[in-house]
């Protein structure tokens, strides 16, 4: 079973920051992709950012030079470090992973796929 746990978030205010962290020690493969994506309340899945297993990151323009990836291959874990939070960063976060065959290419906007693992999503909270 190939499950993703996601931990940090939490409640921050505007211009802070916060971290949310993905393990996927539990995996039997090294996913060629991960990535993040996030769900305002009562809004659409929106992809954030990708990291290939070679160690190239992609990010969407929404938080490209707030948000920053990192992947620990070794741990197979994935961290997304968070500053210059805005309110409407509020949303839960989700880490996804590809499957062990992997049919779409590793972008901000196939990561929202159901093809992809998801995690069980964390919760971000950014007040004025």
């Amino acid at each position: 079973r190939q499950d993703l746990v996601e931990s940090g978030g939490g409640s921050v205010q505007t211009g802070g920051s916060a971290t949310v962290s993905c393990d996927a020690s539990g995996f039997d493969y090294w996913p060629s992709c991960m990535g993040w994506f996030r769900q305002p309340a009562g809004k659409r899945l929106e992809g954030l950012a990708v990291n290939i297993r070679n160690g190239d990151t992609t990010y969407a323009e929404s938080v490209k030079g707030r948000f920053t990836v990192s992947r620990d291959p070794a741990k197979n874990t994935l961290v997304m470090q968070m500053n210059n939070l805005k309110t409407e960063d509020t949303a839960t976060y989700y880490c996804a992973a590809a499957q062990r065959t992997v049919n779409l290419p590793c972008t901000v906007e196939n990561i929202i796929s159901p093809t992809f693992h998801w995690g069980q999503g964390i919760q971000v909270t950014v007040s004025s």
